[in-house]
């Protein structure tokens, strides 16, 4: 058995953190934990209710259909990691491997997601390392990757797909009706396919996660389990509260983006133009063949310096006579056309 960094077991055991949280911002509020305030090299596995987990580069509005996500109740969280938009929910599993930084391990997929494929051998299923950072099985991605480094240690994580729900990742990683055109790195989406699929026999996902715990114990050398303390428990909800929950991490991190929407009404044809720079409404334009008493630019002035989200839309607009300048719309109305 060799270890991920090809330290001997002797030199200090890997801790293993089984982690039965299902809240998204919890589980990559304790990634970050791991990564720069435990000494120790560690691996996490743990799984999310459903959620839309958005690369560190990625502009949030450009990878997920908004109304679906709301309308489901799907989190979006934000991750440290590079990389595209996946889909997280009960039928996935997720695994964390971090540990000091080696010269070969940046982009070095291949290496931390042998243990995947051994486990998936034992269980009878073959899978194979493929194009820059994916697993797949019959030419079929199954599990994503990415990495992070922060103070000379680096963190890999995946994404398994076991029994995920298509129905919500089809829906949730739809992209917005809207145009937009941003800087940020736009997710490649490829063919998918989950692991239980190609079971010989059924397996529930639990049994999954528990046999893949058990496989890093017995395979991976100097894997030793790690029960958290009430110190790494504490200052993991604190970072979960303080910034993997915050519309701040999650979508003012965007990068600066335009985007325009365009939407037919009772009121007449309303287009929207929107430059956005850390998720605040920098310059916005309305106009169409609506008719209207005031002129467009009193709202539009109401709405610049506002979050474009929809609450603090619908807030800047509160005081806003709104049909007065395109007549028979609503404050509510044209802040879903906004957002």
């Amino acid at each position: 058995m060799t270890g991920f960094d090809g330290h001997d077991e002797t030199q200090g055991a890997t801790r293993l953190i089984i982690n039965r949280s299902l809240k998204p911002a919890f589980n990559l509020a304790l990634e970050e934990h791991a990564l720069t305030a435990m000494d120790a090299d560690v691996i996490i596995l743990w799984r999310n209710s459903a959620a839309v987990i958005i690369g560190s580069n990625q502009n949030a509005l450009e990878e997920i259909d908004a109304d679906y996500v709301a309308a489901n109740g799907i989190t979006v969280v934000r991750r440290q990691s590079g990389g595209g938009a996946v889909f997280h929910d009960l039928g996935n599993v997720n695994f964390t491997v971090i540990h000091g930084l080696g010269g070969d391990d940046f982009n070095n997929y291949r290496k931390f997601t042998e243990p995947i494929i051994g486990y998936l051998a034992e269980i009878g299923v073959k899978a194979e390392f493929e194009g820059r950072n994916d697993l797949a099985i019959d030419g079929m991605k199954f599990c994503g990757n990415a990495q992070a480094v922060k103070r000379n240690r680096i963190m890999h994580h995946g994404c398994i797909l076991y029994s995920a729900d298509f129905g919500h990742l089809a829906g949730a990683l739809r992209p917005s009706r809207a145009k937009i055109e941003s800087k940020g790195i736009k997710s490649v989406r490829k063919r998918v396919t989950n692991v239980a699929d190609h079971l010989p026999s059924p397996v529930p996902v639990e049994g999954f996660f528990d046999g893949l715990a058990d496989y890093f114990v017995r395979c991976v050398q100097g894997v030793v389990p790690y029960a958290l303390t009430d110190g790494d428990i504490a200052a993991t909800e604190r970072l979960a509260r303080e910034k993997y929950s915050t519309w701040e991490w999650n979508f003012g991190r965007s990068p600066a983006y335009n985007m325009e929407k365009e939407c037919r009404t009772a009121s007449g044809t309303v287009s929207v133009k929107l430059l956005v720079e850390r998720g605040v409404i920098r310059e916005i334009h309305i106009f169409g063949d609506f008719f209207g008493l005031l002129d467009r630019s009193g709202m539009e002035s109401a709405l610049t310096g506002t979050k474009h989200e929809a609450g603090a839309i619908r807030r800047a607009l509160s005081g806003v006579d709104v049909g007065s300048y395109i007549s028979g719309m609503t404050a509510s109305e044209l802040a879903e056309i906004i957002v």
